[in-house]
């Protein structure tokens, strides 16, 4: 990688990481899970950077790589993943009763633990879709499939949830709850500098 590719690179991370950080919490349910998830979907983009620097999108092409790993995982763990919520408290808008809270704690574990019981690719769509806010076009581009099928599974995802939860889904008391996009992704996630060969001029002599 030479040192304009490695520029991009560190630019790339440094300005996405997080949001494809709080992407990684809303697919896997928990901070590990979606620090290892980003690791690996961010050392595979460093990897073949000049082709992802090419794509039309690269934030979209990285999200696939995202999507990629998690479904690659599922396949070898083929289990739920249980949700430990203590990382990931909502947030309380100030005036709100307690019992509202509460309300709103318990309504927020019960959306979040279906979703996670979903398919790997229902949930990715409902993901980008509710909680990321991207167009039925974003989604298919950054999951590699048609805007049917994004339609499709949304479809299915959302009827899934309904018939789990017994009414509507409510996104927007969910989307309060995992790491803002700002937020830093924590010590787990590697900047980009560790996730690139050393420097020459780090190598010391030899």
């Amino acid at each position: 990688m030479d040192a304009r590719a490695r520029a991009e690179f560190e630019e790339f991370v440094t300005a996405r990481s997080a949001a494809l950080f709080r992407t990684a919490v809303l697919l896997t349910g928990n901070r590990q899970d979606a620090q290892d998830l980003v690791q690996s979907a961010l050392e595979r983009a460093c990897r073949h950077w000049e082709r992802v620097a090419a794509a039309e999108q690269p934030e979209a092409y990285v999200r696939r790589i995202l999507v990629n790993s998690l479904k690659d995982r599922w396949r070898v763990r083929r289990r739920i993943v249980e949700v430990p919520f203590d990382d990931a408290r909502p947030s309380v808008p100030a005036g709100q009763s307690p019992q509202r809270q509460v309300e709103q704690v318990e309504l927020r574990r019960s959306m979040i633990a279906e979703l996670l019981r979903l398919p790997t690719g229902i949930r990715a769509v409902l993901v980008l879709r509710y909680f990321e806010d991207l167009s039925e076009a974003e989604i298919a581009h950054a999951l590699g499939c048609s805007t049917g099928t994004v339609k499709s599974q949304a479809a299915r995802g959302l009827a899934k949830l309904r018939a789990a939860l017994g009414t509507e889904p409510d996104f927007a008391v969910s989307a309060s709850g995992p790491p803002p996009a700002s937020q830093d992704p924590g010590p787990g996630l590697n900047p980009a500098n560790r996730l690139l060969p050393n420097r020459p001029a780090d190598r010391g002599d030899s």
